[in-house]
């Protein structure tokens, strides 16, 4: 059992940044990896930054460059930094935990990017 919770969006200004946070809590210790979806209006959830227990990322095409997922000491927390934001990175973003196929969201905290 796991509980996911972000923090840190916002409105922010097109090129300006944002560092998201997700906490975890509860049975933690078998998190394989962590990660940020977003989803925007009319739009599937997409995956924006995954990181494994081993310290691998990924990002796709859209935001690489841009997007940094990275872990805390602690391993309980996870974040994104996002620079030189786009009006089109405008979603809810959401933290995500596998759990030995178990997988855990949280609910999500919007970023709302104007040109």
């Amino acid at each position: 059992q796991v509980q996911l919770v972000e923090s840190g969006g916002g409105l922010v200004q097109a090129g300006g940044s944002l560092r998201l946070s997700c906490v975890a809590s509860g049975s933690i210790f078998s998190i394989n990896a962590m990660g940020w979806y977003r989803q925007a209006p009319g739009k599937q959830r997409e995956l924006v930054a995954g990181i494994s227990s081993g310290g691998s990322t990924n990002y796709p095409d859209s935001v690489k460059g841009r997007f940094t997922i990275s872990r805390g000491n602690a391993k309980n927390t996870v974040y994104l930094q996002m620079n030189s934001l786009k009006p089109d990175d405008t979603a809810i973003y959401y933290c995500n935990a596998d759990q030995g196929g178990l997988v855990y969201w949280g609910q999500g905290t919007l970023v709302t990017v104007s040109e």
